[in-house]
């Protein structure tokens, strides 16, 4: 299949994972979902992030985001695997990892890359939201860890722009002045953004943190 693209529904399926069976949708229920993805379990770099997922699931669960992750090797396996992320990492892992052999799930969100490997998994990120919609991808390559700082911050990022109707400048971290978007006229400023505001040009146009 094509791409998936912002904005496009995440794809459902059913799976196993280390937490028992799952229809995706349904185990997201309300949530919003960080899926990524893993070319095979035992490898260091995935071992390491794992780790730190799971370090971090406190925030996860703070930010109302369920953590996943796949790789096409088997349920034996992952729950191996389990058990080496918690001896080398210091952290019990705490959420699921989906057993994709026949490789069903990889198929329908394109993480089977040739260049790359045309067996295993490329290792994406899949930020999705409570609508089931994909909002942001990342896709890394096998060398390079992911940074979950940054996922994080981009969590915060989007929910703070849907509920507040913001754009996020460069660099931004929570607690930051953000942007009001262009298609907010000066007029409804002051209804709209109550902190006030500050023009640096006619389209760039900065509030202080709503939510602060």
């Amino acid at each position: 299949m094509a791409s998936l693209r912002l904005g496009d529904t995440a794809p459902n399926f059913d799976a196993q994972t280390t937490e028992g069976d799952i229809n995706f949708h349904e185990w997201a229920g309300d949530n919003w979902v960080v899926l990524f993805s893993h070319p095979a379990d035992f490898t260091p770099v995935c071992t390491t992030e794992l780790g730190r997922a799971a370090a971090l699931n406190g925030e996860f669960q703070k930010r109302g985001v369920k953590p996943i992750c796949i790789s096409v090797d088997s349920l034996e396996d992952h729950t191996e695997w389990c058990k080496d992320i918690g001896e080398t990492q210091g952290t019990p892992m705490n959420f699921p990892i989906i057993a994709d052999p026949e490789k069903t799930v990889a198929n329908l969100y394109d993480m089977i890359h040739p260049n790359a490997d045309n067996t295993a998994t490329v290792r994406s990120v899949f930020i999705i939201d409570p609508n089931k919609k994909v909002r942001l991808t990342l896709t890394y390559p096998a060398s390079c860890g992911r940074n979950f700082d940054e996922i994080i911050r981009v969590i915060d990022a989007l929910q703070l722009s849907d509920e507040y109707n913001i754009a996020t400048p460069v660099d931004w971290q929570d607690g930051d002045d953000v942007i009001i978007p262009p298609s907010v006229k000066n007029e409804d400023i002051a209804a709209n953004y109550p902190k006030g505001h500050k023009e640096i040009k006619p389209y760039l146009r900065t509030t202080p943190a709503p939510n602060k």
